[in-house]
């Protein structure tokens, strides 16, 4: 008994080690190596909660989360001051049929004058050749529909066509886009036109895709002297180059409407 305490005293730890290490590795070998990672876990979350319990690292988190509200309450800010003023804006349309409010979600940057992706389809009642505005003015017609999408053909697109009128002196061209400028061409039928810069345009009686009297914009330059006939460089009043929300309408006028059936 004497000699098997003594043993034991001389190698008791080395057995303890010995039976701890061929515990752990049968441990490891049922488990597929999960107790090591939940041991690792249950010694290291207290680490962790006393790292994130730091006063520093609580401030920083805090005043991250601070400025992101601060952002997101600015951003819906400017959303909700420009939807006022689109509002705003389509009590004083001569489009009287009901618009549908949309927001441009898509623009290439190889057609950025050309088109642009509403967030509105044929779901919410967008059909092709509708009329798109924004405060401002005239932007384009729907030239492409999906249930939940609309394409929009700018005014800006240099196969774009619209017939307009002088305001002041009601002198009438042709308005063709400039997709490498974003501004228009306004060709005159009269060789010497009655126009200055300044004058300000509109949709004219002879425009077939557009009611007349919708704004477009205003002479910009002038160039009296080119042949065959007056040309003028027009600076087009809708935000063509940052466009945000747009009214989209049928077709319908005031004066369409009072029509018998």
């Amino acid at each position: 008994m004497f000699t098997l305490r003594r043993w034991w005293e001389r190698r008791g730890l080395q057995v303890g080690i010995i039976t701890l290490i061929l515990a752990i590795t049968w441990m490891v070998r049922e488990t597929q190596g999960s107790f090591l990672l939940e041991l690792y876990q249950l010694i290291n979350r207290p680490l962790e909660v006393l790292h994130k319990q730091t006063p520093l690292e609580v401030s920083q988190k805090d005043n991250r989360r601070i400025e992101e509200l601060e952002n997101r309450i600015i951003t819906l800010q400017t959303q909700n001051q420009k939807l006022k003023s689109l509002l705003k804006y389509v009590e004083k349309s001569s489009l009287t049929s009901k618009p549908i409010l949309a927001r441009v979600v898509g623009r290439s940057a190889d057609n950025w004058w050309q088109q642009v992706i509403l967030n509105r389809g044929s779901a919410d009642g967008i059909k092709k050749d509708y009329i798109v505005k924004a405060e401002g003015g005239l932007v384009g017609l729907i030239d492409n529909v999906t249930p939940n999408t609309s394409r929009v053909l700018l005014i800006s697109d240099s196969s774009s066509r619209v017939g307009v009128t002088i305001d002041r002196t009601a002198a009438k061209g042709v308005l063709r886009g400039n997709s490498s400028t974003g501004e228009a061409e306004l060709e005159f039928y009269e060789k010497v036109p009655n126009v200055k810069i300044g004058d300000f345009i509109t949709t004219s009686t002879y425009s077939q895709k557009f009611p007349p009297g919708l704004a477009m914009g205003k002479i910009k330059s002038l160039d009296l002297k080119r042949l065959p006939t007056s040309v003028a460089i027009v600076e087009l009043s809708p935000p063509i180059s940052s466009l945000d929300w747009v009214m989209v309408y049928s077709k319908a006028t005031k004066n369409e409407s009072d029509k018998p059936q």
